[in-house]
């Protein structure tokens, strides 16, 4: 019996690593070798893959990382601006969503600060458009605190006509330059 296990067992093994023989493609003729030259890797970089570009997608809600509320499209705190009527520093009713959420941020983050810019158009005089622009700015200033943010933590400070943000002289470029915009630190 052990005769026959024996026996057996090298069977196997002769039939495991017993002699190859050339291989036979599949019409009955010998297969050809490829001996096409392959590109030699590197010195050092023996048996290690080539290297494979990585793409890293940007931050955001799809990785797990949250993109900053103030530079979220999608989030209020990105709009900054209050546009008015001519010759007015009147907040419209259809800003007070986004100072309500930017009064609660300044609330809730100890650390930010917010300058207010009051900008006009270019008609009128530098002094009187220098006014219109610091109550522009002092209006704003004034809603952000009566909604909870520290008033000691904003500035408010005018710009008059010299930071506009159209350049031409239609109502709709005037529309544009008659505003203020909301920045935080580091952004002025």
């Amino acid at each position: 019996m052990k005769k026959q296990i024996t026996l057996a067992m090298a069977l196997s093994v002769a039939l495991l690593f017993g002699c190859s023989s050339d291989p036979i493609a599949e019409d009955g003729k010998p297969a050809v070798e490829d001996r096409t030259p392959q590109p030699v890797p590197p010195p050092g970089t023996q048996g290690t893959p080539p290297a494979q570009p990585r793409v890293v997608p940007p931050p955001g809600p799809s990785r797990g990382v949250p993109l900053d509320p103030l530079k979220d499209p999608s989030n209020v705190l990105s709009k900054r601006s209050i546009f008015y009527e001519y010759d007015s520093d009147v907040i419209k009713e259809e800003y007070r969503p986004m100072l309500q959420a930017h009064a609660k941020y300044l609330s809730a983050n100890r650390t930010a600060r917010m300058l207010i810019q009051g900008n006009t158009d270019e008609r009128g005089s530098r002094e009187y458009n220098l006014a219109l622009g610091q109550r522009r700015a002092e209006a704003a200033r004034r809603m952000l605190v009566l909604l909870g943010a520290p008033e000691d933590r904003i500035e408010a400070v005018s710009l008059g006509e010299e930071k506009p943000r159209a350049s031409g002289s239609s109502e709709a470029d005037y529309a544009q330059n008659r505003r203020s915009d909301l920045l935080y630190g580091g952004e002025f």
